[in-house]
């Protein structure tokens, strides 16, 4: 099963590439728990519970604040009901055309298929600097 898991996990990422937005929710638990970063500018909801609160508070944010902000999957770690992945996010923050090239690392919780939880760590330093804080 945790093979599957790290496909799941893996399709999601592959999904976000695409924009496939509708993808990556159905990927999601109705019960999800998702948590960005401590400072993060989006930790301010933490935790978001559903997949709306993660679409509303998480990706509509991404999406209308920054030119473009991506993710490149390095590694997948499978830990049985748990993936890590480690990767890299490359953005551009559209009122300050500020850069990003930030580390990140994710910890995804599944069940039977679902998403459970997410927490992601990365280098919120950077990113406040890149949106002028």
């Amino acid at each position: 099963m945790s093979q599957d898991n790290v496909g799941v996990v893996r399709s999601v990422y592959e999904a976000f590439a695409r924009g496939d937005v509708p993808a990556v929710l159905a990927t999601m638990d109705p019960k999800i728990e998702w948590n960005e970063a401590e400072n993060f500018p989006y930790a301010d909801k933490n935790p978001y519970v559903g997949p709306t609160a993660v679409l509303e508070g998480v990706f509509a944010r991404l999406g209308g604040e920054w030119e473009y902000f991506k993710l490149a999957l390095e590694e997948l770690l499978d830990a049985g009901d748990t993936v890590v992945s480690r990767g890299r996010y490359d953005a551009v923050y559209k009122k300050t055309g500020a850069k990003i090239s930030a580390q990140f690392v994710h910890f995804w919780k599944l069940r039977e298929g679902k998403v459970l939880s997410f927490q992601q760590y990365t280098d919120t330093l950077q990113v406040a600097k890149a949106i002028g804080g």
